[in-house]
C-alpha cells in the first residue's frame, strides 16, 4: 500500500498539484488587480486547499465552527505541525482571512506575489523595529469581518509537539481589542513532516475552539492560556 501511494504521490499528486498551485496564484494575482480582492484573496487560495487535501487523499475532519461567528473579526492562533496545517485551515476554515507568514515565502515564484496582491502580511523578524512593522500591517487588515491567523511557533515543529510561542499574535488582539480562537491541528505531522518531501496518507483533524475575550492585556498570560487550550487537544504524543 505504501509503494503505491508513493507512486500516486510523485506521477499524480505532484503534477497536479504543481498546475492546481499555479492556476490558483494566477488567478488570485489577476482578480486582485482588477480590483476584486475580497473575492479573490480568500476564494481561489479556499478552493485550492481543499483540493489540495483531497488529491492527498487525507480524511478531513472539522470540530467547532459554531464558535465562528459571522462577520466579527479574530485572531486565529494555532500549532503548527506541518506544511499541511495551511490547507487544512484555509481551506475548511469556512471565513475569509489573512494570513502572516514568513518573509522568506515571499520569494516562492507565483506564491509569493500571489499572496502579496492577496494582503497577506509577511513577517520580517531580522530587527525589532521590522517586527514590530509587521504587526501594524496586520492590524490594517482586521476591517470587514476579516480574520488573521498566526503560526506562533513561527516555524514547523521538529517532532510533532508545539515550540515556544512569539506575541505577535497577543499584541495584535490586544492593540484591536479582538478575541483570540485558538485551533488545533491534529495529523498534519504525519502528512509532511519538516524536513522531508515523503508524503504520507493520514487522517488529519482542525478543531475550533471557542473565543477568548481577555480582560487583561498580559500577553504572557494570554500565550499561557491559548498554548493551554490549543495543547489539551493534540494527540497524546504531542502534548
Amino acid at each position: 500500500m505504501q509503494i503505491i501511494y508513493f507512486l500516486y504521490t510523485w506521477l499524480i499528486f505532484v503534477p497536479v498539484f504543481f498546475v492546481l498551485t499555479i492556476l490558483t496564484a494566477l488567478t488570485t494575482i489577476i482578480g486582485c488587480l482588477l480590483g476584486g480582492q475580497k473575492v479573490f484573496s480568500y476564494y481561489p487560495g479556499m478552493i485550492w486547499s481543499k483540493l489540495t487535501c483531497f488529491l492527498a487523499l487525507c480524511p478531513i475532519s472539522v470540530k467547532g465552527r459554531e464558535n465562528i461567528q459571522r462577520g466579527q473579526s479574530y485572531v486565529f492562533v494555532s500549532n503548527h505541525q506541518g506544511a499541511f496545517d495551511i490547507f487544512l485551515i484555509y481551506g475548511f476554515i469556512h471565513v475569509p482571512i489573512k494570513w502572516m507568514m514568513k518573509i522568506s515565502l515571499m520569494k516562492i515564484p507565483f506564491v509569493g506575489t500571489a499572496c502579496r496582491a492577496a494582503g497577506f502580511i509577511f513577517v520580517d523578524n531580522s530587527t525589532p523595529r521590522k517586527a514590530a512593522m509587521s504587526v501594524r500591517n496586520a492590524e490594517r487588515c482586521l476591517r470587514g469581518g476579516v480574520s488573521v491567523v498566526v503560526f506562533p511557533e513561527g516555524s514547523r515543529t521538529l517532532d510533532g509537539k508545539m515550540r515556544p510561542f512569539k506575541k505577535g499574535a497577543f499584541q495584535i488582539a490586544v492593540d484591536q481589542h479582538l478575541p483570540i480562537i485558538p485551533l488545533t491541528v491534529n495529523g498534519s505531522f504525519e502528512v509532511l513532516r519538516s524536513g522531508t518531501l515523503r508524503l504520507h496518507h493520514h487522517k488529519m483533524e482542525l478543531i475550533i475552539h471557542p473565543a477568548i475575550y481577555f480582560d487583561s492585556d498580559d500577553k504572557s498570560l494570554m500565550e499561557s492560556e491559548t498554548r493551554k487550550i490549543i495543547a489539551a487537544d493534540l494527540e497524546e504524543q504531542y502534548k
